[in-house]
């Protein structure tokens, strides 16, 4: 073999071993990246306040309790609940509820920004409110490994109203 062909043999197979081991490499990372995302449980206690979109109610002002499954790096499941005050003056009765809420949350941007809907039943339970509402509540937010900020509607067909609600809240691994 002449000394050209020992070379064009050993660049061959320089190439083919560095496609070889880089290919290797990235179905190494990739294959990490999806089977050891560490699944779990999150509880975060938030606190709300809101402005509801019609004339009846002044403000809202609320603490809840959310659980989070993670279903993926991306998408989780959640179950909320807690306690919503809708003021009213003019010395009427604020109305008192307890939501009882599902949701789906997916992060939409940098595993930071998400969208988050929300289904349930809001359960009235002061100043003798006994009506039971349908509530559904589409939202936007950004959390990270402790903390969450959201802006949502959120509509109550029976309690004949809706508001906008910014969240706070403080969360964490179970």
């Amino acid at each position: 073999m002449s000394s050209t062909k020992k070379i064009k043999f050993a660049i061959a197979l320089l190439v083919v071993s560095f496609f070889s081991t880089t290919a290797i490499a990235q179905e190494v990372k990739t294959q990490d990246k999806n089977t050891n995302y560490d699944q779990g449980f999150k509880l975060g206690f938030g606190i709300n306040g809101g402005l509801p979109t019609d004339n009846a109610y002044d403000f809202s002002l609320g603490a809840d309790v959310r659980l989070q499954y993670d279903l993926s790096q991306r998408t989780s499941v959640t179950l909320t609940t807690g306690f919503t005050n809708l003021f009213i003056g003019d010395n009427a009765k604020d109305l008192g509820f307890i939501p009882a809420k599902a949701g789906f949350k997916a992060f939409v941007w940098e595993n930071r920004f998400y969208v988050l809907g929300e289904v349930g039943a809001g359960f009235a339970v002061t100043n003798g409110y006994n009506d039971t509402t349908f509530l559904w509540a589409p939202g936007v937010g950004y959390a990270n490994k402790y903390f969450d900020v959201s802006l949502r509607y959120e509509d109550y067909d029976k309690f004949k109203t809706n508001q906008v609600a910014l969240r706070l809240a403080y969360g964490f691994k179970l």
